[in-house]
C-alpha cells in the first residue's frame, strides 16, 4: 500500500467510525459499492478524485480531511513568532480552525504547580477529539503523554485528546484557555459526541479547576 493510500484508508475508516456508520451505509450515501469502499479502507484501492469527493460529501467533511496526515495534528504556535493582521481599527491573531461541527467546549483552567498541584494525566476523550490550548499566564507542560510540549505565556498548541494527555504547571499557578472540539456524530448511530467536562475528576486530581 502506498503512503498516500494508507493515509486515505486510515482517515476514511476513522471518520466513518466516529459517525457510527457501517461500510454498507457509507457506501450507499457516497453512491459507491461496498467492495470499493472496503478496498479503499484496506489501502488496496486506487480512488479517483471523484470517489474522494463523493466520500467526503457523504461524511460531510472537506476532502482535505481524507488526504491529510493525521499524525501531524500537533501544532505549536510560539508567541514570539505570531503575526498580527490589521483589519482597519483592530488587529487579530489566528490561533487555529476546525473543520466540520460537533461539540465545542470552552474552558478557563487554573493549573497549580508544586506539591499542591503536581500535574497529571487526563483520560482520553472520544475518538477524534482535539484540544486547543492557549497560555494566558505562567508556564505549562501539556499535550499527549508520550510527547508533551513546554509553553509560556502567549504560546498556543493543538493536540489530539483521544489519548492520555498531560497538564502540568511549571510555575506556582498557570492559567490556560482550552477549547475542546469533539467530532459530530450522526443522530441515532449510537456515537458519543460529548467530552467529559474539564472540571471533572481527572482535573480535580491535579488541583486545577475549570471556569
Amino acid at each position: 500500500m502506498s503512503s498516500g493510500n494508507a493515509v486515505v484508508a486510515r482517515n476514511t475508516r476513522l471518520l466513518r467510525e466516529q459517525r457510527g456508520l457501517s461500510l454498507a451505509e457509507l457506501a450507499r450515501r457516497a453512491g459507491l459499492s461496498k467492495q470499493t469502499l472496503s478496498n479503499l479502507e484496506q489501502g488496496s484501492g486506487n480512488p479517483t478524485v471523484e470517489t474522494l469527493f463523493a466520500i467526503a460529501d457523504a461524511l460531510e467533511v472537506p476532502v482535505t480531511r481524507l488526504v491529510a496526515e493525521r499524525d501531524q495534528v500537533m501544532t505549536v504556535q510560539r508567541a514570539d513568532d505570531v503575526i498580527w493582521q490589521e483589519h482597519g481599527g483592530y488587529e487579530s491573531r489566528a490561533l487555529d480552525h476546525v473543520y466540520g461541527s460537533g461539540v465545542i467546549e470552552n474552558n478557563l483552567v487554573r493549573i497549580k504547580g508544586g506539591q499542591d498541584g503536581p500535574g497529571g494525566l487526563s483520560e482520553p476523550h472520544p475518538v477524534g477529539t482535539l484540544e486547543h490550548l492557549y497560555v494566558i499566564s505562567g508556564r505549562v507542560r501539556v499535550g499527549p503523554a508520550e510527547n508533551p510540549v513546554e509553553l509560556s505565556t502567549g504560546d498556543f498548541v493543538r493536540y489530539p485528546a483521544d489519548r492520555p494527555h498531560l497538564y502540568e504547571s511549571l510555575e506556582e499557578e498557570s492559567l490556560v484557555h482550552i477549547v475542546v472540539s469533539v467530532p459530530r456524530t450522526q443522530p441515532g448511530t449510537g456515537g458519543n459526541a460529548t467530552a467529559r467536562p474539564l472540571g471533572g475528576a481527572p482535573h480535580d486530581r491535579r488541583g486545577s479547576s475549570g471556569q
